[in-house]
């Protein structure tokens, strides 16, 4: 069972982040099968320093038959910045996307708010179910749409990447993008597995994804701060965004 009422960073966080943290759990375990992923030790929870601010990192991991990871990941640099990140690892003989989700709240309030389902098939794009689905969403209208950086060849052509300027844009966000994981889960719980010589192509998927993301400097450079240039290595490689390097090792893993 999910507990989703324990004690947890998002209590002090800013509340957008504590209200879509609360919905993505919630959505996984309304949708999904899930049992615990174990992450390597000592990185559930950990504590550092960044420019003489304490600094917080709490992590949830799970996984369902179509997932092989499930991750949220919250963290909070003493009273200036929050932070929520969360991507869903589907197992390669699912020829799901990548749902991918970021918040960065300051003390000028939410500075950048991404939402992707992001394609993990040979020719990048999802398929026609996905589209359907999230073409018939209610749009959402944004003031500030931001531009996504230069490694971003990954994300969709329904990424969501905005900063909210008011209440309304907030909300319209957190509804947006939990509508992209509602998607999500009902398309992979109809989902059926790929022949093994197509999953070798969607973890390939996959890694590509992994390695873009490791591009993310702003999330290298905090870590490395705060935690050395070898603990941000591991970090970003074993749990942001690993992948297994076979189908096997996949499948060893369920």
């Amino acid at each position: 069972m999910l507990e989703t009422s324990q004690p947890s960073l998002r209590q002090e966080q800013h509340p957008l982040i504590h209200r879509l943290a609360e919905r993505i759990l919630n959505y996984w375990q309304k949708y999904l099968e899930l049992s615990v992923y174990n992450l390597p030790e000592g990185l559930g929870y950990v504590e550092g320093k960044l420019e003489g601010e304490r600094l917080r990192i709490e992590n949830r991991c799970y996984q369902t038959p179509q997932f092989r990871k499930m991750h949220l990941e919250l963290a909070k640099v003493g009273n200036n910045l929050d932070i929520l990140h969360c991507v869903m690892f589907p197992r390669s003989e699912y020829p799901l996307p990548m749902f991918g989700c970021d918040l960065v709240a300051g003390r000028g309030g939410i500075s950048a708010a991404i939402a992707d389902l992001s394609p993990t098939s040979p020719d990048k794009t999802l398929s026609p179910g996905y589209i359907k689905s999230l073409t018939n969403l209610p749009p959402a209208k944004f003031s500030e749409t931001r531009e996504l950086p230069p490694w971003a060849d990954i994300f969709s052509d329904f990424c969501l990447f905005v900063r909210p300027h008011n209440l309304e844009e907030e909300q319209n966000f957190l509804d947006l993008a939990a509508n992209y994981l509602r998607v999500h889960c009902q398309q992979a719980i109809a989902s059926t597995p790929v022949l093994p010589s197509e999953q070798k192509l969607y973890l390939a998927g996959q890694r590509y994804y992994c390695t873009k993301q490791q591009q993310n400097d702003k999330t290298r450079r905090v870590l490395e701060k705060a935690f050395g240039e070898t603990w941000a290595d591991n970090y970003m490689t074993n749990v942001l965004f690993d992948v297994p390097e076979s189908v096997l090792a996949v499948s060893n893993e369920q």
